[in-house]
């Protein structure tokens, strides 16, 4: 099913049309060189052909790579230059509220800035936007396929890479993620029933992007396999027309299972606190609501399991999983929730959690997630060309384990707890505190709507935690009450030892295209040091929105 409330558009394509449709795209770039192995990068929306471009190089056992619709030239150029793609599959133009974003243009400067030159190009050409196209090199998505024979399925070995992901690496070159062929066809059919509990025939909606790794899992591959129905959305989760789209769109399809980022709800939330919106319609088939990709704070969750009198189920992974570490099996039997929990490891997964010396630590201790070695199917085999890399990044710091990069606990019923990354673990004075139980008291204020804590240097005490709040819409308060509201909330549930002292009122907060919060970069902002612009920030302009704020604090330090 495609929803493009941007373009106001909808249609439906049924498995047989889309066979078709992928089958004559697949001959088209077979008829132009495009075999087994070579790879061809996707720089595509949210639009069915999206998922038809990954599908046909599957079908030829092409390795494709999706880039983020909209992503920066240069960061574009790297990955050309990395997975040196004989072909490259875009769009015209991709679709905002209120602005159309120039593909075209982009991608010819990437090619310019690339040492690698891909062979062709064929561009999906939207009524939004006719791009101009360079002779004998770029095809017109149509025109590309007339008259050609449509392809058969190659096959290929078990462990032959569907696909390379970028996700981004900290020294800022990013880590191409390779997904094997079988593993994750197995795992993500295995998961469609056991964590989503979707039959053949169901509607499971990933409201996601397809250049990231639930787009992946979640709206090309795992309903595909399963036999489900799955829903490609080209819109946000407010302002397309308003706060009350999901519920349109649940309600319109009958979809039983909805998968997004908490970051969704709390803009859902902001926007409509009492749920006037959700009234409208009838939600009578949906079942779970499922939240990943940043840690959802107890304070979303609740609010969203009394709007929507369903169960809400956390569950964490990571784009080089490629499906959940910890989840609660709906399928299978569903475990009781714990606030804060995405609940227990899945079969396959050997979570431990260790100290920085690498030995496991007892129950309710803080400390590095670990999964120790093997991993399961449709899990991370390497990095594209970097082994050295793929063990440097992953697997030196615990020899026998995998590294995630993730900071928690279990406790004593084996329910995992992500507190933080692992760089989010601020040092106070000695004492190791997560800033994300700080979020979590910040946000259960009831005029709170998001909010993030950063650590900030400090000469005295090392670090010292920052909070930056966005308030409900509609709140008229005096910011200076709400602030010393907050700061006592903080001292009251995690204590004197937080050192929290310091917050700041702003608009908005700085975020990727998914919805995790650039924390990094506001660190770099509040210390006064330099970095280099996110490549997948939504909106460059928030960032001095930030350093206005900090600047009230009289941050950075001179």
């Amino acid at each position: 099913i495609y929803d493009s409330p941007v373009t106001d558009t909808k249609h439906k394509i049924s498995y047989a049309e889309l066979q078709t449709r992928v089958a004559s795209l697949a001959g088209a770039l077979r008829a132009k060189g495009v075999e087994k192995g070579d790879r061809v990068l996707i720089y595509m929306p949210m639009v069915p052909e999206a998922i038809e471009a990954m599908l046909a190089c599957g079908r030829l056992g092409a390795i494709h790579s999706v880039v983020f619709g909209g992503f920066a030239a240069n960061e574009l150029a790297v990955r050309i230059d990395d997975a040196k793609p004989k072909a490259i599959i875009a769009a015209s133009c991709g679709v905002e509220p209120n602005r159309v974003i120039h593909y075209k243009p982009l991608l010819d400067e990437a090619i310019e800035l690339a040492a690698h030159k891909p062979g062709f190009c064929v561009i999906f050409q939207r009524e939004q936007e006719v791009a101009k196209l360079i002779e004998g090199r770029d095809y017109s998505w149509h025109g590309f396929q007339y008259g050609v024979e449509p392809a058969e399925c190659v096959p290929v070995a078990g462990n032959h890479p569907s696909y390379i992901l970028y996700t981004s690496g900290t020294t800022g070159q990013p880590k191409g993620v390779i997904r094997h062929t079988a593993g994750q066809l197995v795992a993500l059919d295995w998961t469609m029933k056991a964590i989503y509990n979707i039959d053949a025939g169901d509607v499971f909606w990933a409201a996601s992007d397809v250049g990231w790794v639930v787009g992946h899992s979640y709206i090309a591959y795992g309903q595909l396999i399963h036999g489900a129905t799955t829903i490609v959305f080209e819109g946000k989760p407010v302002g397309t027309p308003d706060a009350g789209t999901f519920w349109r769109i649940i309600s319109e399809y009958g979809v039983k299972a909805l998968f997004t980022a908490p970051t969704a709800f709390r803009a859902i939330k902001r926007e409509d606190p009492n749920g006037e919106l959700l009234k409208k319609y009838d939600l009578s088939k949906f079942e779970t609501l499922f939240l990943a990709g940043e840690r959802a704070d107890p304070d979303t969750i609740t609010w969203a399991q009394e709007q929507l009198g369903v169960p809400v189920i956390d569950h964490w992974w990571q784009t080089e999983t490629g499906w959940a570490i910890a989840a609660n099996p709906m399928g299978i039997e569903p475990l009781p929730v714990k606030l804060g929990s995405p609940s227990v490891a899945m079969p396959g997964y050997d979570v431990r959690i260790l100290d920085d010396a690498g030995q496991e630590l007892p129950s309710s201790e803080m400390g590095a997630i670990a999964i120790k070695l093997p991993l399961p199917p449709g899990t991370l085999p390497t990095l594209w060309n970097a082994q050295e890399r793929f063990i440097s990044a992953y697997l030196e710091t615990f020899p026998g384990y995998y590294e995630t990069g993730d900071a928690g606990y279990k406790d004593e019923d084996g329910y995992l707890y992500i507190m933080a990354r692992t760089d989010d673990v601020i040092n106070v004075a000695g004492h190791r505190l997560s800033t994300g139980a700080m979020e979590e008291v910040l946000a259960s204020h009831p005029d709170v709507a998001e909010c993030a804590v950063i650590g900030i240097t400090d000469k005295l005490k090392g670090q010292l935690p920052l909070g930056f709040l966005c308030l409900n819409a509609g709140c008229n308060r005096g910011h200076e009450d709400i602030i010393s509201e907050v700061v006592k909330l903080v001292r009251e549930k995690i204590g004197p030892v937080a050192a929290f002292k310091l917050a700041v009122v702003v608009e908005r907060l700085p975020k990727t295209r998914s919805g995790k919060i650039l924390r990094g970069t506001m660190v770099k902002i509040a210390d006064g040091q330099s970095f280099k612009m996110p490549a997948t920030i939504d909106d460059p302009a928030i960032l001095d929105e930030i350093r206005t704020a900090l600047s009230t604090l009289g941050y950075p330090l001179t």
